[in-house]
């Protein structure tokens, strides 16, 4: 959260944790000369996608690269495929893009082991600092470490955390990651395709590690064994800032006391209103992501024009956070609305421009054209949001979208929360669409269960064949009052 608003959410489920980093040791499957690709079997159900690009020949065997090759790698140009790869080959890749609808994932055979302050890349020979740290002094005195403490035959490369940080802790989150490389090239050596050599850390590590700087004010987790287990990691890697972390133990459901869980449904809302009438609408499409803005309810107080710049600088602050909040990437194209003049059109772009910098994917934002389009590429490292909290809805075949059924579990057990946290209620009867109702049942009797037994209530699931997927009603078991009502 930034300012009292949420502005980036990340889930992972234990069904489909996340895989951007893990190392494998794969074979090639398939060389495409016409794309310049290959396809690597890694164990997924897709086949990996890795193009020339991504091949990095310093971990291929040298056989296999003629001097021809040699001469263009040196001119800074790629050899081709067939003659880096072939078929049946073994080869050591990282994914580095999640499988997202029908692609697989994307990898890359240029290893890169991230830690808190700095990243180990195995097989290649450079020293680099983020660009992110723009001061000389600072950048010269992160090199001088990093010389004294690089392992023979790896690169190093400073993260933006590392700026300011002592020569100890630098020192030794390189040798930590030299004693991980080290294990990585064990466990290589014993395995056969295709296996995973590496897993990179799960989500709560993956945020500490890469998401908390100086300018993060507190860390709250709302369970005690994850509470544990995090204060550890800071206390080893990151001393100075575990004492910003606290355990969450009121009895509201952390995501309402936060004013979380209000934001949360409005991600698969494609309409989203601004503060003074206007709203902007996102949509999905293929090849990309269209948001168009609208003045909507907003008349302004004197001229069409100012209306206009002022629902555009509005609407340019809410696309940068929606951006990150539903982590959209790929192409998006921003249709504000037409202004006259060049400095306002200059105002919003300028606006826009700097309000992107605060995210942490790589964002290319290009000049506005005379229609008042903005266009933005975002990189994408997995499905956005959007494919997590929905799949494809029985009742319109895919033209829109429902919650999924673990989505909808986890509202109705969300409202056992609410509900218990009051503690007015002995007993609860949910009325579902059969199909809700039996998902609790089957899969979720566990979780209800405990519920029941943490805020001592009966819980009573009736099915209703009336209701659609998404809908329900809730009563109380004592006098049949409708407890939906009661909190909308």
């Amino acid at each position: 959260m930034e300012d009292r608003e949420l502005v980036e959410f990340l889930i992972e489920r234990e069904d489909s944790r996340r895989t951007v980093g893990d190392v494998y040791l794969g074979r090639v499957t398939a060389v495409i000369p016409g794309i310049q690709a290959a396809f690597v079997d890694i164990g997924q159900e897709k086949a990996a996608f890795l193009h020339v690009s991504d091949v990095a020949t310093g971990a291929i065997d040298p056989e296999l690269i003629d001097e021809d090759d040699r001469d263009t790698q040196k001119r800074g140009e790629l050899p081709p495929i067939e003659n880096l790869l072939k078929k049946g080959q073994d080869i050591l890749v990282q994914v580095r893009k999640e499988a997202i609808g029908t692609k697989g994932p994307r990898i890359s055979s240029e290893i890169s082991l991230p830690g808190r302050y700095a990243v180990l890349m195995p097989g290649l020979d450079h020293i680099g600092v983020s660009k992110r740290i723009d001061d000389r002094r600072e950048r010269s005195r992160l090199k001088q470490i990093v010389k004294k403490y690089r392992p023979e035959g790896a690169a190093i490369i400073v993260r933006t955390a590392g700026e300011g940080v002592s020569e100890e802790q630098l020192r030794d989150d390189i040798k930590y990651l030299e004693k991980l490389a080290a294990e990585l090239k064990e466990k290589r050596e014993r395995a056969s395709p295709p296996a995973i050599i590496h897993e990179d850390v799960d989500l709560t590590i993956f945020a500490l590690r890469d998401i908390l700087t100086e300018e993060v004010e507190s860390i709250i987790v709302d369970n005690r064994v994850e509470f544990e287990r995090l204060r550890e990691y800071l206390r080893t890697f990151a001393p100075d800032v575990a004492n910003r972390m606290r355990l969450y133990e009121e009895k509201t459901p952390i995501f309402d006391f936060y004013d979380i869980e209000s934001d949360i449904e409005k991600i698969l809302e494609s309409k989203i209103w601004l503060k003074k009438g206007g709203y902007i609408v996102i949509e999905h499409t293929e090849a990309l992501v269209t948001i168009d803005v609208n003045t909507g309810r907003f008349v302004g107080k004197r001229d069409q024009e100012e209306t206009i710049l002022e629902t555009n600088l509005l609407a340019a602050k809410e696309i940068a956070r929606q951006l990150r909040l539903r982590d959209i990437g790929g192409i998006i194209v921003v249709d504000f609305i037409d202004m006259e003049t060049e400095e306002n059109r200059r105002k919003v772009y300028n606006e826009f421009r700097n309000l992107l910098r605060k995210d942490r994917s790589r964002v290319r934002v290009y000049p506005m054209s005379d229609l008042g389009i903005i266009e933005v590429s975002r990189k994408r490292v997995r499905p956005s949001l959007l494919h997590y909290f929905s799949e494809e809805c029985p009742y319109c075949s895919g033209r829109g979208k429902v919650l999924s059924l673990e989505s909808m579990a986890m509202k109705i057990e969300q409202w056992i929360r609410r509900i218990g946290a009051r503690k007015k209620e002995r007993g609860i009867l949910f009325k579902l669409n059969p199909v809700i109702g039996l998902y609790l049942r089957e899969e979720r009797a566990d979780n209800l269960t405990e519920l029941a037994d943490t805020y001592r209530l009966r819980i009573e699931i009736v099915d209703d064949p009336r209701l659609q997927r998404e809908e329900y009603e809730i009563y109380s078991l004592e006098g049949d009052r409708n407890l939906k009502a009661q909190f909308e």
